[in-house]
């Protein structure tokens, strides 16, 4: 078996505990920020999108400038955390007013608030200047959807400027998640930037901090390429090829203030892996089918349609033997609870163990956990120095989907 994926820290946690789990590994964690920050450079400033993976966000404390949270219970989350406020961006598209309230008469300005709606900026201007409450303001932009406001909702907040205690800090904007051509990033930047121009041309309003975020892409699937191929220069994939670019045309910017870019899947995905085990092995008109433990209740890759697409996935008992390929399926009564199909293993056997990578962003949170009330997994955070330690330990769910008084 092969040993470069650190196959001792996987004996020791499936000699542990019982499948399947998530292991979040933050040594990976952060050898990403410090890729991303070397790639990027001193000046630009790193937000930690939470919704990628809340369990990881105390070891990102010290590695983060900053994290944007989208909901109260996120916010509760960096509150029992006990998260630095001063680096909480808090966004949503819905914010309720008791909520933000809350936040803004325990933490007042410590927190950036990002204004999605002309109603979202009527109430906390109000709220702030009612109470003489210093805050601070990002104006989302939106990309052509629900979340943000359009140019104009922008442009009239930013002519009537400078208002009592409301520091208009600057605009956030993001377009969406995977992108991989470098023609996209750089026209988004493009508009960013002339936009900044204008409102201080036509207003006198000087944008201090744009927040974008880029969607750099993970490469999930051995099908995966970016629109614009890696040229000549090395890079190693085409994450590293989309990092890269983005750097180079940041420094394009002539805006003059703070860059943050606003990431989630970028600085996680790498670090997490499900493992599971299988359950049961059968052949259905010809076709082998394993039936694992876990399923699609607890994993969800971007983009993998129909399970035809293959993650990596490293077969922990690898043994000499057959190799068949075999279609991966969960333990729920679906017939869409498919893993990957036609996945070619060697010599695999009922209770071997199946690890998938790449799991760091959104399988722990998107899965579809509530169906059929199975048990959700333990989540595992992993270091070289501290060993494992339970970031949640297995949770019933039964009690969600009916609770009797």
């Amino acid at each position: 078996m092969k040993t470069i994926w650190n196959e001792k820290k996987f004996a020791d946690a499936i000699s542990q505990y019982q499948t399947p789990f998530y292991i979040f590994d933050t040594d990976i964690l952060a050898r990403q920020i410090r890729k991303i920050r070397t790639a990027l450079g001193r000046d630009v400033e790193l937000c930690y999108a939470m919704k990628a993976n809340p369990f990881v966000i105390k070891e990102l404390e010290e590695l983060a400038d900053s994290f944007e949270v989208c909901s109260p219970g996120e916010f509760h989350i960096c509150e029992r955390a006990h998260i630095n406020m001063n680096k909480i961006v808090m966004s949503g598209v819905h914010k309720n007013p008791k909520d933000m309230e809350y936040a803004l008469d325990r933490y007042g300005n410590q927190i950036i608030y990002t204004i999605e709606s002309l109603s979202q900026w009527q109430h906390i201007k109000g709220y702030a200047q009612k109470h003489r409450l210093p805050v601070r303001v990002l104006l989302r932009l939106t990309s052509g959807n629900q979340f943000g406001m359009d140019e104009t909702s922008i442009r009239q907040i930013a002519e009537k400027s400078p208002y009592d205690f409301i520091s208009l800090e600057g605009i956030q904007f993001f377009s969406g998640t995977q992108k991989k051509s470098a023609a996209k990033l750089e026209k988004e930047l493009n508009m960013l930037d002339q936009l900044c121009s204008d409102l201080k041309n036509q207003y006198d309003f000087t944008v201090k901090k744009i927040e974008y975020g880029p969607g750099l892409p993970v490469c999930y699937f051995k099908e995966d390429k970016a629109e614009d191929p890696p040229d000549s220069s090395g890079y190693k994939n085409e994450e590293d090829f989309m990092l890269n670019t983005l750097a180079a045309l940041l420094k394009q910017l002539t805006f003059g203030g703070k860059i943050t870019l606003e990431m989630g899947r970028f600085i996680a995905a790498s670090c997490g892996s499900y493992v599971t085990s299988v359950a049961d092995m059968k052949i259905n008109d010809g076709q082998p089918y394993c039936i694992v433990d876990g399923g699609i209740h607890h994993l969800n890759y971007y983009g993998q349609m129909l399970a035809m697409k293959k993650p990596p996935i490293l077969h922990f008992n690898s043994r000499d033997g057959e190799t068949k390929e075999w279609t991966v399926c969960g333990s729920l009564c679906t017939v869409n609870d498919v893993l990957v199909k036609q996945y070619p293993f060697t010599g695999l056997k009922p209770g071997d163990k199946l690890i998938f990578q790449k799991a760091g962003a959104y399988s722990v949170t998107e899965g579809m956990s509530l169906f059929l009330s199975r048990e959700l997994p333990k989540v595992l955070l992993y270091s070289e120095h501290d060993k494992f330690r339970i970031a949640r330990p297995n949770l019933q769910t039964d009690v969600l989907n009916y609770f009797q008084a």
